[in-house]
């Protein structure tokens, strides 16, 4: 008989051998899902189709009078009056006195220049008077001789002549004097600067103020060499005129209306760059839409309106990455496509190569990304579309 110490031990053996045979017989089966559904992308897209394109050319500039001099004296004295708008930022006309100086002295001067003029008339005539008896003795004792230049006092006649030329020509001078003592209005404009003011004296040459003209300003734009091609540059022979449309900001959103008048003859030395100079007419004119009219020294930006270009391809500049490749949507997966650019600015990009008609271009904001991501589309516009325009389309593409 089996001794009990070692009857537990085997029924311990024989216990597992069963367990391992059981578990081998009856293996655990796997209970995993099916792969889940990549979720597709949802984006925007533009259907590209050729359209004309104005081209609106960026610049900016700072407003500058057409001419602007500083308002010198051409006689001396002391100020009695001055224009109720010979003041600073006032306005005046062509021919309108800003100053009159005290011209006592230069009408006593007039009226010496006047006798003076008067005595040599006088002397002028008693000399022809002379001449004329000369001449008549000298036939009348000459027996039918030729008379001298001295007989018939011809040197005399002369000097008398030009005393009365010099003291018309003293007269003159005098009269001019006299009027320059009014300092008037060149042109029509406005006080930039005024220096003087009543009962100040001034020396001929003394600056009374700095004026401008007011019939138009001028603004001098650069514009980018690549943008050169594609602006009517306004050279010599050309009848065209580009339009400039100017927008400041100083208080409120303001614009003006203006036209390019010429190219400057060299390159900026500094910025490498051709100016254009632009115009705008009667910039200080009140205008109800305007809370202010334009300023000298007013910083503007501009848009200067270029070629336009037949049929091309125009997409929003958001939807090129990196500058150089957009995304179009092709068999409902995105596909990634290199482009260039003829054209662009912040809003729009002329493309010049990589992209064609009909093409489904992504204008959805997208993060990383690559080719192949299955894409649904959310809505689906032309150009100029408005969003109320938009088809949308909420099943995937196949």
């Amino acid at each position: 008989m089996m001794n009990k110490k070692y009857l537990i031990p085997v029924g311990i053996i024989v216990l597992a051998i069963v367990i391992i045979a059981l578990i081998t017989a009856n293996p655990p089966t796997s209970k995993r899902g099916k792969p889940m559904a990549v979720a597709a992308m949802t984006v925007e897209t533009q259907v590209l189709n050729p359209q004309d394109y104005q081209v609106q050319v960026g610049s900016f500039g700072v407003v500058k009078p057409r001419t602007q001099s500083s308002l010198v004296t051409q006689a001396s004295g002391q100020i009695l009056s001055i224009s109720p708008n010979f003041r600073e930022g006032g306005f005046f006309e062509k021919g309108e006195v800003l100053v009159q100086l005290d011209d006592r002295d230069y009408q006593a001067e007039v009226k010496i220049a006047e006798a003076g003029l008067l005595l040599a008339r006088q002397q002028l005539l008693e000399e022809q008077a002379r001449t004329n008896q000369a001449l008549a003795d000298w036939q009348r004792l000459s027996n039918g001789r030729e008379p001298t230049s001295l007989v018939l006092r011809e040197p005399q006649l002369a000097a008398a002549r030009a005393a009365m030329l010099s003291n018309q020509a003293k007269l003159d001078k005098a009269n001019l004097a006299l009027e320059r003592t009014k300092i008037v209005a060149p042109f029509s404009g406005r006080i930039l600067e005024k220096h003087v003011d009543i009962g100040r004296v001034v020396t001929t040459n003394g600056q009374l103020a700095i004026i401008y003209a007011t019939d138009y300003v001028e603004i001098r734009l650069p514009i980018n060499n690549s943008d050169l091609s594609l602006v009517e540059l306004p050279e010599q022979g050309k009848s065209e005129v580009a339009t400039v449309t100017f927008e400041s900001d100083l208080i409120g959103i303001q614009n003006w209306k203006g036209q390019l008048i010429r190219t400057e003859g060299a390159i900026d030395s500094s910025s490498q760059q051709l100016y254009v100079v632009a115009q705008i007419d009667e910039p200080f004119n009140y205008q109800s839409n305007q809370p202010i009219p334009l300023k000298i020294g007013q910083y503007l930006t501009a848009n200067i309106a270029g070629k336009k270009l037949d049929q091309v391809l125009v997409i929003p500049t958001k939807a090129i990455y990196q500058g150089t490749y957009v995304y179009v949507v092709n068999d409902g997966k995105l596909l990634r496509k290199e482009v260039t650019t003829l054209w662009q600015n912040s809003q729009d990009a002329v493309i010049k190569t990589g992209l064609n008609r009909g093409d489904e271009l992504v204008i959805t904001t997208l993060g990383l990304v690559s080719s192949g991501t299955p894409v649904t589309i959310l809505a689906k516009t032309k150009p100029g579309d408005s969003p109320a325009k938009a088809t949308t389309n909420q099943e995937p593409l196949r």
